[in-house]
């Protein structure tokens, strides 16, 4: 039974990881293998510059590169509900459906007296890098709790059924210190695992908490992004901890033989943590892809952010998912 078994990630070209893969700031990457075999990069919104963006969106033929960066705004208009273009709209992440046509789900900034807050936003377009159409309300919004944000879509091979994975902003609702929730009482962060129809944005069943902070992660967890990998039977929750402007932010991950949970975190602690021998400071935002075939057999990449002199940078791995 895989519960019995541990699951061990390992990084495979540590190299990789010193050097940025696009000299641009790039923030919460997400990744995706496009059907026509072009691998996109979404990231979060630019704002400064000649050329700002809502989204940011890059391509390359592989995950590990060479990435090229597409001077155009996926997202031109984040929604009606949100604080209008030109607000913070964060971390994107897109999927392909069944018709070939995309979503996007964001991090979309609210407006007025509730501006200090996101909830999760989808749009639809027909091309993958736009533009976007957003839907007229959020479809994750619990601002009681704190707001949402860092949504990842998920496809289960084994069913067939779509998720929707995003954070509780708890600590937007903090009382102080880094990231706004290190003085107690400390507010949680989960982690929430949504079913969503074939559409990809229409809710369906009851939401599950895969993950929520401890002590040990600081004041949040933050960036889920789900993996299957298909020849150990395990799904991988992929997701950074402490705060992102400090250099205790990583990139850790959790295991489960249900894609429910529950998630049991590495005992080894980071994957991927400033000072490791990787090079990279403040690592976090990982986003997962399978690159079937490519080299001559199966592999999986992440790509995340690390700091950079042009802000946060995109960098990214192999890594080796095996089971003992």
């Amino acid at each position: 039974m895989l519960s019995t078994l541990v699951t061990l990630l390992s990084l495979l070209h540590l190299i990789t990881a010193t050097s940025p893969l696009l000299n641009h700031d790039f923030p919460d990457p997400s990744i995706l293998l496009d059907s026509s075999g072009t691998y996109y990069a979404f990231a979060t919104s630019l704002l400064t510059g000649s050329s700002p963006k809502n989204i940011q969106v890059a391509s390359a033929p592989s995950p590990l590169g060479p990435w090229t960066y597409i001077d155009t705004d996926p997202l031109p208009n984040p929604g009606s509900w949100t604080a209008g273009p030109g607000s913070l709209t964060w971390a994107p992440s897109v999927v392909q459906l069944s018709d070939n046509s995309y979503v996007m789900y964001y991090s979309g900034q609210l407006s007025g007296n509730n501006s200090a807050y996101h909830c999760v936003g989808a749009a639809k377009s027909t091309s993958i890098t736009g533009p976007y159409s957003p839907l007229s309300q959020p479809i994750a919004c619990p601002l009681s709790q704190g707001g949402a944000i860092d949504p990842s879509g998920f496809l289960d091979p084994p069913t067939g059924k779509r998720y929707l994975v995003y954070k509780v902003d708890g600590n937007s609702l903090g009382h102080g210190g880094s990231c706004g929730n290190s003085v107690a009482p400390q507010v949680s962060t989960p982690i929430i695992l949504q079913p969503v129809a074939d559409d990809g944005m229409t809710f369906v069943g009851e939401e599950t908490t895969i993950l929520d902070r401890t002590e040990e992660d600081g004041p949040l967890v933050e960036a889920p992004d789900l993996y299957w990998d298909g020849e150990t039977g395990t799904y991988v929750l992929f997701y950074s901890n402490h705060c992102w402007s400090e250099e205790g932010y990583s990139v850790n991950y959790a295991t489960s033989g249900r894609l429910e949970g529950g998630y049991k975190r590495a005992s080894k602690g980071s994957l991927i943590a400033t000072g490791d021998g990787l090079g990279v400071v403040a690592p976090g935002g990982a986003s997962a892809v399978g690159r079937v075939g490519e080299g001559g057999g199966n592999r999986t990449s992440i790509v995340f952010h690390g700091n950079c002199g042009e802000g946060r940078c995109l960098f990214g791995v192999d890594i080796n998912i095996g089971v003992s």
